[in-house]
């Protein structure tokens, strides 16, 4: 169908435990989200068949607008009077999404560059496998053997060097002998994008075993790293074999008008196009049970790591563990014992579905999500590295240091943050997800705040493939919350010194005239769709990105929250240490954010 006769379009997420079908149709001359559905996801166990899912949750967008989209088990396409749809796309996570292994001859040069492509393909990386990551080859061997990964992505050596340390992870893959997670009778697709004078080498050892497919090596030379063409080739294989192995799948594939991306992929995809078309730097996250998503898109490198263990049920524990019991309790506004807080802990983790029925319960999750976001940030920060991108030049001393001092992560110049996920995406009071989200990424400067209404992005990312206006008109007024703008200074002052004066020009005309002590947060309202302009002189130890003491002028977004003004500092940013101050000021942050009215 051509793109300009689309008036209706129905797109399904298939993830793990749910698969969600949204409706957008065309109003006027935009389009519009009309209604969302969900269903059980059915590709385990026992229906084990995929479209199972996706004809219920569509079911269920039949029950909410009152028109028929199926008929028994055929989608009704193209749209005739009222009933059937134009258009039918797909995103999937099902059965855990990708899960792929990585190999490379050095871990923090071609090993890393995989795991790069892999993550920015949509994929969770299992584990990486390398020359000298301290392990003998049986162990390698017997790694390699237990995870059973739907791929893996084998690269190592510039283009005319070395065969040798090549060959030798090419001899441990051939030894490993391994075999695919779905389709037992298939050969496993493993990906060379190593050293092309090592092809021959490779064939010649694994050809025979798994499924090998050649592509160009993800660091020709010593200083560029290029990892499009493994990425096309990773979403390539993930069809061709992956797909078509899992329960369902081969005929949810010839449903679908559009190729089927991986969820994460798909959320890549879209995250990309907004950048690109606002010309803004984007931090988008989404907290789940198990992991969570970190994407950005600094400079226009787009960059995504998962922290696979880092979440709000099944990896709770996991999350306080590694946070440590301090760093939780720090954003507790009242007096909680630390039994107490693990006990909680430990009943999320027996109950991982279970939703929060007392405050103390929401605040308690929502002090751990803090957590979970900043650990998982660190973790993105230290992949988002400036090697990251493709064709990205580097120099000799910058490649032997990959620190996060060279990230790409920049929270001064970030522009906007997304976040998605059960615990922002739903927490009761919008001001809730924008002081979690303050508070776990600590935007500095002035940084746009936003939350994902309903987890639409990964549907949004394959539409924007084919029809980027309706992508982008329901990203823009459907898929987005927005919450407002943070203005938060860089730099340590006094408490209660003087640290920022400013003035806001309102829309109506109006204009705010204030200044600020160090150690607060004040929010002024500036509604949904409302701009306004910014003039703020900063004291002179600190910054608002333009430097030390310099003033700025700048655009505030508004939004439900409104205009937040945080100036507790940052580089460091400090709690005090003192149990009961720490109390009494985090109850006048919340206060003043209006978190908890009732409370």
């Amino acid at each position: 169908m051509k793109k300009e006769d689309i008036r209706t379009i129905v797109a399904t997420d298939c993830g793990s435990t749910t698969t969600k079908a949204i409706l957008i149709e065309q109003q006027g001359e935009e389009f519009r989200l009309i209604a969302r559905g969900e269903a059980p996801t059915t590709v385990e166990a026992p229906v084990e068949d995929v479209t199972k899912g996706v004809f219920n949750a569509i079911n269920e967008l039949e029950e909410i607008v009152g028109r028929k989209f199926t008929d028994g088990d055929t989608l009704l396409k193209p749209k005739k009077g009222s009933d059937g749809f134009d258009i039918y796309i797909s995103t999937s996570s099902a059965g855990g999404g990708l899960q792929m292994m990585v190999a490379g001859v050095v871990k923090a040069m071609s090993a890393e560059s995989a795991a790069r492509a892999a993550l920015g393909a949509g994929a969770i990386v299992m584990d990486t496998i390398a020359s000298n990551d301290g392990r003998l080859p049986h162990q390698k061997i017997e790694r390699i053997r237990k995870l059973r990964p739907d791929m893996i992505l084998f690269s190592g050596g510039i283009d005319g060097g070395t065969t040798k340390h090549v060959v030798e992870i090419a001899q441990i893959l051939a030894a490993a002998d391994p075999k695919p997670r779905f389709g037992i009778t298939f050969q496993l697709p493993v990906i060379y994008a190593g050293n092309k004078d090592a092809r021959e080498l490779v064939k010649e050892l694994i050809s025979k075993k798994v499924a090998l497919t050649v592509t160009d090596n993800l660091r020709p030379v010593l200083e560029r790293e290029n990892l499009l063409p493994a990425r096309h080739l990773i979403h390539d294989q993930f069809l061709e074999h992956v797909m078509q192995q899992a329960p369902g799948y081969k005929q949810l594939m010839a449903m679908t008008d559009y190729e089927i991306e991986p969820t994460p992929g798909a959320v890549g995809t879209i995250m990309q196009r907004i950048a690109r078309e606002k010309k803004i730097q984007i931090l988008g996250v989404d907290i789940g049970g198990a992991t969570t998503d970190v994407f950005s898109v600094f400079q226009g490198i787009y960059n995504r790591t998962v922290s696979a263990n880092f979440g709000m049920s099944y990896s709770i524990s996991n999350t306080v563990s590694e946070a440590g019991l301090d760093n939780v309790m720090r954003w507790i506004p009242f007096d909680m014992n630390e039994k107490d807080l693990m006990n909680r802990v430990k009943n999320k983790m027996i109950r991982p579905t279970s939703i929060p029925q007392l405050m103390e319960e929401l605040i308690f999750e929502q002090a751990v999500a803090r957590e979970a976001l900043r650990l998982s940030l660190i973790q993105h920060k230290e992949m988002a590295v400036s090697l990251k991108g493709v064709q990205k030049e580097r120099t000799m001393s910058d490649i032997f240091s990959q620190s996060s001092d060279s990230s790409l992560v920049n929270m001064t110049t970030l522009n906007m943050i997304i976040g998605s996920g059960g615990v922002l995406s739903h927490s009761p009071r919008r001001h809730q997800a924008a002081i979690m989200m303050i508070d776990a990424f600590l935007p500095e400067g002035v940084t746009q705040l936003t939350v994902d209404s309903i987890f639409m992005m990964p549907q949004l990312g394959v539409l924007t493939n084919f029809h980027p206006e309706a992508a982008a008109q329901v990203f823009e007024k459907d898929c987005l919350i927005y919450l407002g703008t943070c203005v938060a200074p860089i730099g340590a002052e006094k408490d209660g010194k003087k640290c920022l004066e400013f003035k806001i020009s309102m829309p109506d005309g109006k204009v705010i005239q204030d200044e600020l002590t160090f150690g607060d947060i004040r929010v002024y309202p500036l509604g949904v769709g409302q701009v306004a302009k910014l003039y703020a002189k900063p004291a002179k130890n600190l910054d608002l990105g333009a430097g030390p003491g310099i003033s700025i002028e700048d655009t505030l977004y508004g939004g439900v929250v409104g205009i937040i003004f945080d100036t507790r500092g940052r580089r460091p940013f400090k709690l005090p240490e003192n149990k009961s101050e720490r109390v009494a000021k985090m109850q006048r942050w919340l206060s003043s954010m209006n978190a908890y009215p009732n409370y």
